[in-house]
């Protein structure tokens, strides 16, 4: 927590990271704070003023702008609080990013490039074509010996002027910098020029576990990896998951692969043989149509379990122009396909009004127009439709 004074409140917006509609509320600035925002590669904090949530801190030149939804008064002593969990977090991948890019450059010369610190996941962009999976190994060893060596970490601040400067690791200067510049230092490992929240010791980030490689830009590799808490709820996550596929499959984790590869072989062995009965019932339909002394012109079919392919060999089998086919399958009152055959005249007419009745979408050529609906229960609509044309006929 940390006691400070508003300074500045302004009418604002603020759009959501996942789209949608702007939140209105107003930018606070406040004389100091203890909220970090956003930059480096690194989310913003939250937090409350007083009782009001802060849902975003941005930077604006030197000072910190905090996103609310309630105007606060300027002049107004107000107690600041901070989502610690979060902020801990952020620490945690943070230091563990300049501990794992440090290693990568001192190991192979892999330099760092980029890097997000994601919700689920971080991910260093290094630059190189590729990496092996030997040299992750060995990377993932060496920076968890030096959290085993409890190195500490230091935060420093230098004149721009300063001759130092020049050895510190650095990516550049933001455009609208004012002020010191900041250096974290693990000691006898890196010098880095950050902005951001850091542990003060390597032991706080736990562990790490790199947990793979990505193709990256042009000649550049994307390496994942968690820290500290990340990697515990990962391992929840994974024995979770473990155990209800346990329970699942009725064997132990070292069988799980083998047991899915069999399952998968079983489905793909159902799924053909399902295919083969569909194409013979789908003649066996057909058949029992054209055995009939007296032909319906207009011929209707449902079914729930069926595709297009299914639809198609009804309509090859029939294969008559005199009569106009109208199939669908899927569920009876959602989505489904449906297909429209007949003489050409007569598809081209009904076909673009049939998909309209089903909310659908379609294509249509030579005697046929095919599609998906979104309303298969408007079937008796569009049946009603053809029954009218074909009266009229």
């Amino acid at each position: 927590q940390f006691a400070t004074t508003v300074v500045s409140c302004r009418a604002a917006e603020l759009r959501p990271d996942g789209g949608g509609e702007a939140v209105r509320g107003f930018q606070v600035v406040l004389e100091d704070t203890i909220l970090f925002p956003e930059g480096g590669g690194q989310p913003d904090d939250r937090g409350f003023i007083g009782t009001v949530p802060v849902l975003r801190v941005t930077r604006r030149g030197p000072e910190a702008v905090h996103f609310v939804e309630t105007a606060l008064e300027p002049g107004t002593a107000v107690l600041l609080s901070l989502d610690w969990d979060r902020r801990f977090d952020h620490m945690q991948q943070h230091s563990g990013q300049h501990l794992v890019t440090a290693m990568a450059e001192l190991m192979f010369g892999f330099k760092t490039t980029s890097w997000e610190l994601g919700r689920q996941h971080s991910v260093i962009e290094l630059d190189t074509p590729s990496m092996t999976t030997e040299q992750m190994e060995a990377l993932e060893q060496s920076v968890n010996e030096k959290i085993r060596e409890r190195v500490p970490v230091t935060v420093r601040e230098l004149s721009v002027d300063d001759p130092e400067v020049e050895t510190v690791r650095s990516r550049g200067l933001p455009g609208d910098h004012t002020g010191p510049i900041r250096v974290v230092d693990i000691k006898g490992i890196d010098s880095n020029m950050c902005c951001g929240t850091h542990v003060s010791n390597l032991s706080d980030l736990q562990v790490i576990k790199l947990l793979c490689t990505e193709k990256g830009k042009k000649n550049k590799t994307n390496l994942v990896f968690l820290a500290g808490n990340r990697v515990l709820k990962s391992v929840e996550q994974s024995h979770r998951t473990e155990k209800a596929l346990t329970s699942l499959l009725k064997n132990g984790p070292d069988e799980h692969v083998e047991a899915v590869k069999r399952l998968q072989s079983s489905v793909k062995l159902l799924q053909k043989n399902n295919l083969n009965l569909l194409r013979d019932i789908a003649v066996l339909i057909a058949r029992d149509f054209k055995s009939k002394p007296v032909q319906n012109p207009l011929f209707v079919l449902h079914r729930k379990e069926g595709d297009s392919e299914f639809m198609n060999i009804i309509a090859n089998e029939i294969g008559t122009e005199k009569t106009l086919l109208f199939l669908t399958v899927g569920d009876e009152k959602e989505a489904g396909l449906f297909l429209l055959a007949g003489s050409v005249e007569a598809v081209e007419n009904l076909g673009p009004r049939v998909a309209e009745l089903l909310e659908g979408k379609g294509a249509g050529k030579r005697g046929r127009y095919q599609g998906k609906a979104t309303k298969m229960s408007r079937r008796g609509e569009v049946q009603a439709l053809l029954q009218d044309f074909i009266s009229h006929q």
